[in-house]
């Protein structure tokens, strides 16, 4: 009996012996796999801030260009702006060096000022020739002009040299593009409009960003 005790207790101190090395294993294995788990997680981490840190430039100089861009037409057109006397200005406008062959040639009443296909009827300065009337001094523009002052004419604009004329800013001007077939009849007494320069000035209407109508300064 002493004998099958004895071989049952170094049995069970054998099995012991034998779990408890592998459980410790076990748990420096789990252990290993944790720290390394952790230190994949820190350098994922790491590398993420990385490039955060290497983005926030790039981004900060995207906006600063994109701050740039929006500033630079606007300043591009007020340095393009040249001086004209008012004697060639007087002089282009008399020979109306803005009705190149087809452009708009002139008519009676505001009505016909509308066009039928705007899109093939409207001209820019460009193929006008380039515009050859009065320039605004920079001073007067910066202050009553551009795309942030914008107005409305209220008043039909009135026939003159066979084109509508209308007053804004201590300056008369000639409409000398067609306004589109969509917009209103009245649309000089509804819309917000503004005056800006672009190798020649032009009419804005704010309902319609992509339209713009070629105008001059009358004398």
């Amino acid at each position: 009996m002493q004998f099958v005790r004895a071989t049952g207790a170094a049995a069970l101190c054998l099995l012991f012996g034998t779990i408890v090395p592998a459980y410790s294993q076990q748990n420096r294995q789990n252990g290993k796999q944790d720290k390394a788990a952790e230190r994949q997680q820190l350098r994922q981490q790491q590398s993420e801030q990385l490039q955060q840190r290497r983005a926030q430039p790039a981004q900060q100089q995207q906006r600063a260009q994109q701050q740039q861009g929006q500033q630079r037409p606007q300043q591009a057109r007020q340095r393009q702006q040249p001086q004209r006397t008012r004697q060639q200005a007087t002089a282009w406008q008399r020979q109306r060096g803005w009705a190149r062959e087809g452009s708009l040639q002139g008519y009676s009443t505001w009505q016909q000022g509308r066009a039928q296909q705007w899109d093939r009827q409207h001209r820019t300065w460009l193929q006008r020739g380039g515009y050859g009337g009065y320039y605004i001094p920079q001073a007067t523009f910066s202050l009553s002009f551009g795309s942030q002052n914008y107005f409305r004419m209220y008043n039909r604009p009135t026939m003159y040299m066979g084109y509508p004329r209308f007053r804004y800013g201590g300056y008369s001007f000639l409409l000398l593009d067609p306004w589109p077939e969509y917009w209103q009849n009245n649309w000089y007494s509804t819309d917000d409009v503004y005056i800006d320069y672009d190798d020649g000035y032009y009419l804005y209407n704010r309902r319609s960003p992509g339209v713009r109508l070629a105008i001059t300064v009358v004398l």
